[in-house]
């Protein structure tokens, strides 16, 4: 009976994997390699406060009510990580205000949420929904200005954010990347009358629920109102799963939020 040889054992370790790139869906390359601390993380975390907070002693509010303000005023100061504030008293029925932060190192965000956690107004806090995801350049717009890796934000330049969490349908993901294109230059076309609206898209692929966060900072919600009903025609609405829920945020100081909550 012959005998064959056991096959013989790897030299050394395996080769390392390459370097990490930008892949659209087809799997081309879409640029040089990114540099993972240039990609921002997004967070927008909205906030029920408890009735019974009203209902303390004047004293006692007042004094949760200035500790929380010197803890956003803080990190408004600082710049990172990026921190806007903002109200949604008598605009949502579930929430009261949002804070959008933006920081190269999601871990930011449980850190300032454990600092909110610590406060005596943090006592009276309910997270009423939470949406995290990353920013990266959009496969479908080639004109975006730099040449950096990643798509550095100026949030908060409105008087208003609209926010909803973004689901495609699978038969989206079917579709090949030129029918895709497309539909998007049709999409893209037919928001491009509207100027007073900035529209940010950002990823949560395998770190939340919903595929993507989309938020539209603007100084004129009736422009967004037209905008969105001018969306809901075009080809690529067909493959929207789901837009909800939607948000109305009203920018302000951490003083001015705090004044209307209570």
């Amino acid at each position: 009976m012959s005998h064959h040889p056991e096959p013989a054992a790897p030299a050394g370790p395996p080769p390392r994997r390459g370097p990490m790139v930008d892949l659209d869906p087809s799997g081309q390359v879409t640029g040089k390699e990114p540099d993972r601390a240039t990609r921002q993380f997004l967070r927008y975390a909205f906030y029920r406060v408890d009735p019974g907070f009203r209902r303390l002693p004047v004293p006692q509010r007042v004094a949760a009510r200035d500790e929380f303000r010197e803890l956003l005023e803080a990190r408004l100061a600082a710049d990172y990580p990026i921190l806007r504030t903002y109200s949604l008293v008598g605009l949502r029925g579930d929430c009261d205000f949002m804070l959008w932060s933006i920081a190269n190192n999601p871990l930011c965000f449980q850190e300032l949420q454990a600092a909110i956690n610590r406060t005596a107004l943090g006592a009276y806090l309910e997270v009423a929904h939470s949406f995290v995801s990353m920013q990266k350049r959009s496969q479908y717009v080639n004109r975006i200005e730099g040449s950096g890796n990643g798509v550095e934000l100026l949030p908060g330049e409105g008087k208003y954010l609209f926010i909803y969490p973004f689901v495609k349908t699978r038969p989206w993901y079917a579709l090949s990347p030129h029918a895709r294109q497309g539909m998007m230059d049709e999409h893209i076309a037919a928001a491009s009358p509207f100027k007073g609206v900035r529209i940010n898209t950002s990823y949560s692929y395998g770190i939340d629920d919903q595929e993507f966060v989309v938020s539209f900072d603007s100084d004129y919600p009736q422009e967004f109102v037209d905008l969105v009903g001018r969306l809901r025609y075009t080809q690529a609405s067909l493959y929207t799963q789901r837009d909800t829920p939607m948000f109305t945020c009203a920018k302000v100081t951490p003083g001015g939020l705090l004044e209307q909550i209570g």
